[in-house]
């Protein structure tokens, strides 16, 4: 049954809606918005992205430095290096030709994508595949690059909480700087308009 009572589920659920219809409205549900990032003329996606990641990295800090959050409350997959590289390797190759990761296949299915619909078909079978060939040799690939010591950089490497923050909110900055300056050495980035109107004339 729907556990209608359960508000975890009921708020993953309209924040997902949420987040897809505002994907969709910015234009990151199209493939012509998508690709240009990869032609490094439109760094609307990986600004985003990348500050999404420091506003949860400071929000989850300033919460446990406040006593509002334990430190142990948020879970922290294994750190598996070898493996993340390869998926991500993978995943970004099939971004690179057709303009959809996971997330955004779904977003542009629903708005009438059939191309979307062809990479959330290849999703299903990537992960059937890979459920069925799992096994010891998939498990010796991604144990080598897996981090003993901890599974966040201050666990493995002792490095400050503060100083990976410092690190990020830096690297935040020169995104946004190398960004806009390839955005402006091309035709500029893909406005939200041009990138709804170009995924509905390939529809």
């Amino acid at each position: 049954m729907f556990p209608l009572n359960d508000a975890g589920m009921i708020s993953g659920l309209v924040c997902g809606a949420l987040f897809g219809f505002i994907l969709e409205n910015a234009g990151f549900g199209s493939p012509t918005k998508l690709t240009a990032q990869f032609q490094l003329r439109d760094w609307s996606v990986f600004k985003v992205m990348f500050t999404a990641i420091v506003v949860s990295a400071i929000g989850l800090y300033a919460l446990k430095a406040l006593g509002l959050m334990q430190a142990d409350a948020v879970f922290v997959p294994t750190a598996l290096l070898m493996a993340s590289a390869v998926g991500g390797a993978l995943v970004g190759a099939g971004f690179a030709v057709g303009g959809y990761c996971p997330g955004t296949s779904v977003v542009g299915l629903f708005s009438g994508r059939l191309d979307a619909l062809v990479f959330l078909v290849g999703l299903l079978l990537g992960t059937v595949a890979f459920a069925g060939l799992y096994g010891p040799a998939i498990e010796a690939v991604m144990a080598l690059g897996e981090v003993q010591a901890g599974d966040t950089v201050t666990d493995a490497y002792g490095v400050p909480e503060l100083a990976v923050l410092g690190i990020l909110v830096a690297a935040l900055v020169a995104v946004f700087y190398a960004g806009s300056w390839f955005e402006r050495r091309s035709a500029g980035p893909v406005t939200s308009e041009q990138a709804v109107a170009g995924a509905s004339s390939e529809s």
